[in-house]
């Protein structure tokens, strides 16, 4: 019993009290901007108002309104539950209209910063991110190849970047792959493509002749969730529990094995080619869902696995649990500041795109990384 005691706790080591504080303070942080976002808009309402709307019984109480909310009509029908529910006004409007675009920005925060740890772990590269192998740039080109050459295809955008960013990504590989791939070959075989793929959506800017669809493209290629609603957040949530949250669950030993090298993993008995190609699609998945909903973030995937790692450790056990709860944080937040910035600051009705906070945060935390490591770019 004692050696099974003993088993039990070794396995759960990771598990401290550094990585459970860290969590629960990202998780207080995101729930704080969350609650301060519902609480602004064009319909007036105080902020003890929106909060109690938040945590309205009509809503918690009720299986079938969650169900609603979370699953959509037809799957809540399917349950065999009632899709009608009546909800006071200030409810309605902060569980219809504010709520998921909170939900949808921590679901793909967490999607890019787990994204990111991967890729940054299959490349043995801190300077990967969600988009080193190409994803990002697939995904715009195939956004701006619909909404430009044949925009009534425009309601099918999420699977196109999806589609885009994947196809990208396969094509990396296939350049990177000679009698297989190496994390530098990955790199610049992500870079090629990426070059390319950005100057070919810089060209396809010239066959717009719609305003409205530049400005459409310019939303998507900078990442923006102005507008999100319940149907954003139902396209990102099963990839996020179906692949990214058990794909990394499965592959968080695998990743610590990688970073050791290629000829002491293989001697460790791992077959490196296929195990890595199985955590890039992981990778992938995540990255290509985040754009789905949300154009291309910055930076998120970047600097969260950096600002975790500094106090969790390197360990991926940490590591990931400690980016799920970090990446939303960032994410929930940006995009308050984006939502909020310009009607608080000027009273203009207009909202920035989160790309941009994003990169306002990341840009200079990435100069002070650089100007605080001396080798950077080894792990």
């Amino acid at each position: 019993m004692a050696e099974r005691a003993e088993t039990a706790v070794g396995r759960w080591y990771w598990f401290d009290t550094t990585l459970v504080s860290f969590c629960v303070a990202a998780l207080g942080i995101a729930v704080l901007a969350g609650l301060i976002q519902v609480s602004y808009g064009s319909y007036e309402m105080t902020l003890r108002q929106a909060w109690l709307s938040v945590f309205d019984p009509a809503v918690w109480t009720q299986p079938n309104v969650l169900a609603t909310f979370f699953l959509g009509e037809r799957a809540t029908a399917a349950l065999g539950l009632s899709t009608e529910y009546d909800l006071a006004t200030a409810t309605n409007i902060v569980w219809n209209i504010r709520l998921p675009r909170v939900f949808t920005a921590a679901l793909v925060g967490l999607s890019l910063s787990i994204s990111g740890t991967i890729f940054q772990a299959i490349t043995r590269n801190e300077l990967a991110s969600p988009f080193i192998l190409g994803v990002s740039s697939g995904a715009g080109f195939a956004v701006l190849v619909t909404l430009v050459l044949i925009p009534s295809f425009g309601f099918l955008l999420p699977l196109t970047a999806a589609v885009g960013g994947t196809a990208a990504f396969l094509l990396v590989y296939a350049i990177a792959w000679q009698g297989g791939t190496s994390p530098v070959r990955l790199v610049l075989a992500g870079v090629i493509v990426g070059t390319v793929l950005n100057s070919l959506q810089t060209a396809l800017y010239f066959f717009a002749t719609d305003l409205g669809t530049v400005q459409q493209a310019i939303s998507w290629t900078t990442g923006s969730l102005t507008g999100a609603d319940w149907a954003q957040f139902r396209i990102i949530l099963p990839f996020v529990l179906l692949v990214v949250v058990p794909g990394t669950v499965l592959g968080a030993r695998q990743l610590n094995v990688l970073l050791l090298g290629e000829s002491t993993a293989s001697a460790l008995g791992m077959r490196v080619e296929r195990m890595r190609f199985a955590l890039s699609v992981i990778g992938i998945v995540a990255a290509s869902a985040a754009v789905a909903v949300a154009g291309v973030v910055s930076f998120v995937g970047l600097v969260v696995p950096h600002v975790v790692r500094t106090v969790v450790g390197s360990d991926h056990k940490r590591l990931l649990v400690g980016c799920a709860f970090a990446g939303p944080a960032l994410l929930v937040v940006a995009d308050t500041g984006a939502r909020l910035f310009l009607p608080v600051v000027t009273g203009s009705p207009t909202q920035l795109p989160v790309g941009v906070v994003t990169g306002i945060i990341g840009g200079p935390y990435f100069l002070y990384l650089m100007r605080r490591r001396q080798q950077l770019g080894e792990l």
